[in-house]
């Protein structure tokens, strides 16, 4: 099976002080909790780790310093996608000049590319560095869905080695499995809730926002389904579905960073104009986490 980047990926959180700089005493203490309940690469500047708002320079720091708190087995991945091609290439090389493991590049959002410069866009980004590129199609966020044909085609080259598929569409994972070669390119899926249907038609993992609560549970599932044991695995997703639904009961990160901060591992809050967990969502949150046995 081939899995560049494990069967765990966690999109990990950018956690802040009370002044809203990137706090590394926090980002330290995360990423041991990661590392210990069995996230396998960890993903710094994705959707959950509030990308929008990074600097470039904090971007790039943050990458030092994870890297920093990694053991040697633990893979690194950022995300170096802009909906600007130059600005994702200029980008992309100054990442790959760091030690990391890889790079996500979503899909370019609000100017809505055809499929034909969603080609153009990740070809010229892989042609310009030499680390592993792992795609990530997320049309809610960036109103354009990359196709499984186009997916197909850009996986020609050589280093584009998977897909974090968040379309939602548990059919549109299989048909990019379907298209592409098993033995060179990896679909993981980018919704908690569906890794389970998604390992079912060829998924070989998760990138995560819940394994920053439960990775051993999220990792126990993985390796029950591959080894076998479907029924243990099912048992296990069933029972993670109220978190699932309830991380996501408003935007992300929002939830998950309350739930951190909840369960005693502090994260602090958000950039604008994300805001903090309104009454409701903490009640919903609450329950998720009583539920789940964290609090």
């Amino acid at each position: 099976m081939y899995a560049p980047f494990g069967n765990l990926v966690t999109a990990m959180v950018t956690p802040f002080d009370n002044e809203g700089n990137v706090a590394d005493d926090l980002v330290a203490g995360l990423v041991k909790r990661l590392v210990d309940t069995g996230t396998e690469t960890i993903l710094v500047g994705g959707t959950t780790g509030e990308s929008p708002t990074l600097t470039e320079e904090e971007l790039l720091h943050l990458v030092d310093k994870v890297r920093s708190e990694l053991p040697e087995d633990v893979r690194l991945i950022v995300g170096a996608g802009t909906n600007a091609t130059d600005k994702s290439v200029k980008l992309a090389r100054k990442i790959a000049r760091k030690s990391v493991d890889g790079l996500l590049v979503v899909n370019p959002y609000y100017n809505k590319p055809t499929q034909a410069g969603l080609e153009a866009h990740f070809k010229a980004i892989a042609e310009s560095v030499d680390v592993p590129i792992l795609l990530y199609n997320i049309p809610g966020r960036t109103g354009v869905n990359c196709e499984p044909e186009t997916i197909a085609r850009v996986a020609e080259i050589d280093n584009i080695v998977g897909v974090k598929e968040a379309s939602g569409s548990v059919e549109q994972a299989a048909q990019i499995r379907r298209l592409t070669p098993e033995d060179k390119f990896a679909v993981y899926s980018g919704d908690d809730g569906l890794t389970l249907p998604m390992l079912s038609v060829g998924a070989v993992g998760v990138v995560s926002v819940a394994s920053h609560l439960v990775g051993e549970s999220i990792r126990q599932m993985i390796e029950s389904f591959f080894e076998g044991h479907v029924e243990n695995a099912r048992n296990l997703h069933l029972s993670l579905i109220p978190l699932f639904k309830a991380l996501f009961c408003r935007t992300n990160p929002i939830p998950v960073k309350y739930a951190l901060n909840r369960i005693g591992c502090p994260v602090g809050g958000h950039r604008l104009p994300l805001v903090a967990l309104d009454h409701a969502g903490r009640e919903i949150v609450d329950s998720a986490l009583k539920s789940s046995g964290l609090i």
